[in-house]
Formats: structure tokens, C-alpha cells, sequence
């Protein structure tokens, strides 16, 4: 086969040595635009993974980058002062002139032809001259140009500013660099990668970058603030240019990455911010993956089904580091809100920013520092006033919120049941499923259960199946749930209060989500006039008595659920229903009083929270879920979701639960494992209100990273606890833990020793 690679980086070069390794009668040429002897950029860093599987793909490449590489495994943290570092981490660097020259070396040895300083201008002509192309040719690739209608190509630039530099000061780990300035935050990645030489990557936020005017100022000034910035941890050590200038990192996907036999590999396919991906990473373990699919295919076999199987291979893969990787570039650059987080707990932020790295995995790699955050996280909570043994995992600390504390930060999400029935005088009335459902799940260790939306009113229920709160037989119904809970278990019940709004007068989840019923629908209404989706009806749009009529629908609610016995309650601003269409511009066009601007668009919600708020009494929390983005292009957003929890601070929320979409069809949720931490994160750092979060919160590990590095204070766990009941429970045994922090009922105390999950042999 004849293999044309355009791009003699590292992905290409190493690509081109295991195609002639995989099949000496492959013919490879590589095309590489620069001089052999042109030197960009300063060290490239791996993981140990990547290591692995260029051992495994090419020993004798590997053997001879070992020679040259500088390796460690710590990781140094310097803010405010202090320096904390974390080890067991693995990772290894080398000078890139160094690593393209053992690269280069090992591809000429093999057979393959590398033609530096050769322009390749016609991408077509080459894929006719070959039998496959590969482009390597990096973030602005030429190949990916001229295949864009089919590639489906997409680069998004994030906020912050970057230079890539080097530096002579000796360094012997990764380490980061935090330093206020009068302009904001700026912030440093730096490693070393050969004796007496690191990496120096200097990075601010849009906004630090704006306020010093380095925009406007040539790259060397720039330089020169960066070195004035860092000047005593360079300590008289110079910043080193190479090609460095000011820029904004790229992001770049395709739908598909390959068309016809025209493939691509590294940055020409996709990037992954440098604060967690390497590019020169992902590109070498990208040609591994290709150099296998091919081999496989064999000589004369199907290019497509190769090219196939790399694609479907490395997809995932690239996908969850981009996940990550946005991740952390977020972090990034809203630094400046994590900056003044106590030492300790702003550390943690740092080492698991990206959501791959985790409170469990620290633990595994440096047993010490863990022990020691523990130790911090309990004299913390010891300082006001809480009993914490030593020991105590995160998840387990209590948590205090007006005249209630929780033993614990885990919480039974809302889940709706669609169990009540849909007609006669125990309409709406919670019955014996709602018993058992909430009861076994307080039974189960978690500190607080929370209702089901629970409808004002029958015209706002979601189905006709949904539990109301409007007249004392329901509200007998639910005293029964909450005397249970509060009779038998060491949890708090909560009462989640909302209207449907749009969304209402549709069927059981089951029979078709949001799906209007087939007959006997009852008349709905919303801020404006707009169905929700063209097969649900035409609401009305609401009239000031409306307005009138369903905050006191509310208030009559709270009441009846204050006379219940809740511990807790929560108003449903999220998810499309009533409240939430209110708050987003693409379902509320009114253009009176309580629409327009989003303090326009709040106003009724506000007026609600305020209203509830005078009822429920003073020593009981009141939260309010929030759907904190749309997803949608000109929809509600995270900056809009700060400044609403603001706004509801003011009204009387005790804490937020941050969820987000389901308010629009149109949405295109990021998803991913704790895909909406980050927005309770936000709201937590730059409002300073307590926060809930919600959505793909499933392991012990994921609770106790949340709590410990301050992105919410409760952690809302759903589908898990629709599998187990007992999540809580189990996660105390899975720990080891036996303190306050979970209460064991003593008629299942026998059980405690007798878990197996493991199939018998």
C-alpha cells in the first residue's frame, strides 16, 4: 500500500515507522513542510499509559526516547505564599527536537521517506498519486481544509490567553504557578523536559489579559510582564522565546475522521486543551491505533473497514479527554473564582479539576496528602461547632443549613413516580408506592429525601398521575410519609413544590415522554403562548389574576407542607415547568413587567420565592432548583444562572440545586460523568450561597471529590438510588465507616457483615 502522511510531527513520523514495521512492502511517504533542523515549542510531557503503548507499538523507539526523557511523579502547587505537592502522578518529558529526532531516525532506518521542506498544496491530487493519506498536519491542517464538507470540521477558541515559553530555572516536578497581580490572575505550567531547561507556559484570563493591555503591546512586552510576574519564583532565571506569541487554545472536532482514503490523526482531528492533553500524546497514540487497524486489515485488505475500526477505537477515547479537557480549561479561566478558596481545599480544585483525577485516586497515589486534607476538612467543620472524627470520608461530615442538620451530604434526588391516582376524591394523594419509595430510601442512610414535584394545584400536574398539595387528604397522605421517615430512619424529608406549566396534561413517563394525552386534557398556560413542542398544546398565556392566583397556589401549598412536618422545602424552578419558563428567553416573549431582561423574566419566580418564603417557617431550610443552562444558542446560560442566584439569595433561598436544560427541545447537553457540577461550582464560588448539585452523580468517589474541594454542599444522586436504596448504607461499608454520619436501623444491624456482590465461584 502506498501511504502518503502529510505532517512530520511526532504523530506522523511515528505512524510512518510502524506502518514499515507492520508491512515492510507498505511504501510510506511523509511530507513535512519545515526544515529538519527548524525547532518549535520547548518539552512535550506523557503520561505513563503513553509510555506504555509506545513501548508495546515500537520497543526499540521507545528504548531510545527513554534515554532522553526527564521523569517524576509530584506535582508542586504554588499559591498565596505556600507550596503544597501531591505525589504519585507519572509522567515523563523530553526536549520535541529530541523526541522528532528519534522519531525521524527511526522511520529513515525502517524504510520510510521523509521529505522535509515540502509544501503539499493539493491534498486531492495526493489522494489519487496514493492509496491513503494521512493528515498530520495539525491545528490548521490543510487535509482537514480540503475535506471539510465531508469531515465536518469545528473549532471552538476558549477565553484565556497563552505563550508558550521555556525557562533555565531548575525545576523538578510539574508545577503550577498562581500569582495575583493589580490586573487579576495569572497562571503558569511548568515541567521540566532536560537538564536545566522546562516548559513555561504562561496563561490568564481574558479579563487579566484586557486589564494589563497586552493586546495591544508587542509578544516581547509581554514576555517581559510574564517574567516581572514571576520573577521570584524565576529567581533571576530568564523567560526563553522560541516563535512564542499570544494566542487562544483551538478546539477542534470533526464529525468523522476519515473520508473516502483520506484519514486524519492528532491535532488535524482534534485537540485537547494542554492543562490535561498532550497533542503530541494523543497524536502518537492516535498513528498507534491507525498502524493496528491497518495491520489487521493485512495486505490488500479493506481500507474502509480499517479505517472504520480506528475511527470507532479512538473516538471515545478523544471524546472523554475533550470532555475533561474543557473541563479544566473552564477552570482555568474563571480562576480568579477558586483564587481565595482556602489554600488547602484551592489545591484539590487544581489536582481534580478536570473530573478524571478524583478524591479516591489521590488516595491511591499519596496516602499522606489525602490523610492531611481530611484532617483539614475536619478541623473546619469542628471550627463551627460540628463533631468530626478523624477519618471521616467527605461525604459523611454533617451539614448545617438554619435550625437543620444533615448527617450526611447525600440526598435522594426528586424523582417522579407517576403512581397517584388520576381521579376521584384521593386525586393527586400519595399512597402506599410513595411510602415505600421515600421510606425505603431514608432507611437507606441518605441524609435527606425529597419529594416528586409535588403540584399546587390539579391544573399544574405533569400527568394525571402526579401528587398534589391543595387539600388535607393529600397532605394526610404525605404526613404519613414524613412521620415514617422521621419515626424509623436519621434522615430529613424535603417537599419539592412547582407547576407544570407547558409541560403539563401529558403522559406517564413510560407511555411517552412529554407526550400529550391521547384524551381528556385539561387547558395549560405559560409566560407567552408557545407549545413546547408542536405535538403538545398551545398554553395560554397567563393574565396577572393567573399570576396572582398561582403564587398563592404556592403559598397555600408551603402552608399545608409546613403542617405536615416537612424538614425542608424546595421550589421547582427548573426543567421547562412553569417557574423555569419565566426565566428563559426562548419561552417567555412577554413583553410587560415579568418579561424582556432577565430581572424582567425573574419577577414572578421572585415574587413566589418571597411569598413562600413569609410562610414556611423561619428554622426550615428552602432551597430552589434552577436549570443553570438551556443548552441552547439564546437561551438561559451560566452567566444568567449567577446572576439569578443572586437574585434568589436575596428572596429568602437558603441554597441552590443546580440542575440544567429540558427547558427547550432544541437543547445539546454536554454530556458527561458530573456534566453539571461545574455550574453549581460557579454559583457556589461567586455568589457564596450553599449549592445542591445534580446529574451524573453516581460514585462514593464522585461524592466525596465534590464535597472535599467546596464545587456544592449536597450531592443529589438519582438513578443510583433507584438501584439501590441503600446506596448510602453501602457506601459506609465500602469505606469502612461507622460514625454519625449514617444511622443504621437496628433491625437490619445483622446485615452489616453479610453484603456480597461478587458472583459465587
Amino acid at each position: 500500500m502506498k501511504v502518503a502522511v502529510v505532517g512530520g510531527g511526532p504523530g506522523g513520523l511515528l505512524l510512518a515507522s510502524l506502518l514499515r514495521r507492520s508491512g515492510p512492502g507498505h511504501e510510506v511517504q511523509v511530507f513535512e513542510r519545515n526544515a529538519r533542523d527548524d525547532t518549535f515549542g520547548f518539552g512535550v510531557v506523557f503520561s505513563q499509559e503513553t509510555l506504555d503503548n509506545l513501548e508495546e507499538a515500537d520497543p526499540v523507539a521507545f528504548s531510545r526516547v527513554a534515554a532522553r526523557w526527564r521523569s517524576w511523579s509530584a506535582i508542586d502547587i504554588h499559591h498565596r505564599g505556600r507550596v503544597t505537592r501531591s505525589d504519585g502522578h507519572q509522567f515523563a518529558a523530553l526536549a520535541r527536537k529530541d523526541l522528532l529526532g528519534v522519531l525521524a531516525d527511526r522511520a529513515l532506518e525502517l524504510g520510510a521517506s521523509v521529505r522535509f521542506g515540502a509544501e503539499v498544496t493539493d491534498v486531492e491530487e495526493l489522494s489519487r498519486a496514493y492509496d491513503l493519506v494521512v493528515g498530520a498536519d495539525g491545528v490548521n491542517s490543510r487535509v482537514r481544509a480540503t475535506r471539510a464538507g465531508q469531515l465536518g470540521p469545528s473549532v471552538e477558541r476558549g477565553s484565556c490567553r497563552y505563550m508558550w515559553l521555556g525557562t533555565t530555572r531548575p525545576v523538578e516536578v510539574f508545577t503550577f504557578l498562581f500569582e495575583e497581580t493589580e490586573h487579576g490572575w495569572v497562571q503558569a505550567h511548568v515541567y521540566p523536559y532536560s537538564e536545566g531547561l522546562a516548559t513555561f507556559i504562561v496563561e490568564m484570563p481574558a479579563s487579566t489579559f484586557a486589564r494589563a493591555g497586552l493586546g495591544d503591546r508587542p509578544d516581547e512586552e509581554g514576555i517581559a510582564f510574564a517574567a516581572q510576574v514571576f520573577g521570584e519564583f524565576l529567581d533571576g532565571h530568564p523567560l526563553l522565546a522560541n516563535n512564542s506569541r499570544w494566542l487562544q487554545f483551538a478546539t477542534v472536532h470533526n464529525q468523522v475522521w476519515h473520508t473516502g482514503n483520506v484519514v486524519l490523526v492528532g491535532d488535524a482531528a482534534h485537540t485537547a486543551h494542554f492543562s490535561v492533553g498532550s497533542g503530541t500524546k494523543l497524536a502518537m497514540e492516535d498513528s498507534i491505533a491507525l498502524a493496528g487497524a491497518l495491520a489487521m486489515a493485512g495486505e490488500g485488505g479493506d481500507l474502509q473497514a480499517a479505517l472504520k475500526e480506528y475511527e470507532e477505537q479512538r473516538q471515545p477515547v478523544v471524546a472523554s479527554l475533550q470532555r475533561a479537557a474543557a473541563t479544566s480549561m473552564r477552570w482555568f479561566e474563571g480562576v480568579g473564582r477558586y483564587a481565595r478558596l482556602p489554600h488547602e481545599q484551592f489545591c484539590f480544585q487544581v489536582l481534580t479539576r478536570s473530573q478524571r483525577v478524583t478524591y479516591g485516586n489521590l488516595r491511591l497515589r499519596d496516602p499522606a496528602y489525602v490523610r492531611d486534607l481530611d484532617a483539614w476538612l475536619a478541623a473546619q467543620a469542628r471550627s463551627q461547632g460540628m463533631e468530626v472524627a478523624e477519618g471521616t470520608p467527605p461525604m459523611f461530615f454533617p451539614f448545617r443549613l438554619r435550625g437543620l442538620e444533615l448527617r450526611n451530604r447525600v440526598v435522594v434526588s426528586p424523582m417522579a413516580q407517576y403512581s397517584c391516582p388520576s381521579s376521584g376524591e384521593d386525586l393527586g394523594v400519595p399512597g402506599q408506592w410513595h411510602l415505600v419509595h421515600l421510606g425505603s430510601r431514608a432507611v437507606g442512610g441518605a441524609a435527606l429525601v425529597l419529594t416528586e414535584m409535588t403540584c399546587v394545584s390539579p391544573e399544574g400536574r405533569i400527568s394525571p398521575y402526579c401528587p398534589g398539595l391543595w387539600n388535607d387528604r393529600q397532605a394526610a397522605g404525605f404526613a404519613r410519609i414524613v412521620s415514617f421517615v422521621h419515626g424509623h430512619t436519621g434522615a430529613a424529608v424535603g417537599l419539592q413544590l412547582g407547576h407544570s406549566g407547558r409541560k403539563g396534561s401529558t403522559r406517564a413517563m413510560w407511555e411517552g415522554e412529554d407526550l400529550p394525552l391521547p384524551s381528556g386534557n385539561w387547558e395549560v398556560m405559560a409566560p407567552s403562548p408557545l407549545a413546547y413542542r408542536p405535538e403538545n398544546q398551545v398554553p395560554r398565556e397567563m393574565t396577572l389574576a393567573d399570576l396572582r392566583s398561582v403564587r398563592d397556589q404556592f403559598v397555600a401549598a408551603a402552608r399545608l407542607g409546613a403542617g405536615c412536618g416537612f424538614d425542608w422545602l424546595e421550589l421547582h424552578m427548573a426543567h421547562g415547568y412553569l417557574l423555569s419558563s419565566f426565566l428563559s428567553p426562548l419561552t417567555n416573549r412577554r413583553t410587560d413587567a415579568y418579561g424582556g431582561s432577565l430581572r424582567g423574566r425573574s419577577r414572578f419566580p421572585l415574587s413566589v420565592l418571597s411569598a413562600v418564603r413569609s410562610v414556611w417557617p423561619d428554622d426550615r431550610p428552602l432551597s430552589v432548583r434552577i436549570s443553570a443552562t438551556d443548552w441552547v444558542p439564546g437561551g438561559f446560560t451560566g452567566d444568567d444562572a449567577v446572576e439569578l442566584a443572586a437574585m434568589l439569595v436575596d428572596h429568602g433561598c437558603d441554597i441552590v440545586d443546580v440542575s440544567s436544560g429540558q427547558v427547550h427541545p432544541d437543547q445539546r447537553p454536554e454530556y458527561g460523568r458530573l456534566y453539571q457540577t461545574p455550574f453549581a461550582d460557579r454559583i457556589r464560588q461567586e455568589v457564596g450561597v450553599p449549592t445542591m448539585t445534580v446529574g451524573a452523580v453516581s460514585s462514593v468517589d464522585d461524592v466525596n471529590t465534590i464535597i472535599l474541594a467546596g464545587r456544592a454542599d449536597l450531592c443529589l444522586l438519582a438513578r443510583p438510588h433507584l438501584v439501590d436504596p441503600y446506596w448510602t448504607l453501602n457506601a459506609a461499608l465500602d469505606q469502612g465507616y461507622e460514625g454519625p454520619g449514617v444511622v443504621w436501623p437496628v433491625q437490619y444491624l445483622s446485615g452489616k457483615g453479610a453484603r456480597r456482590r461478587e458472583q459465587a465461584p
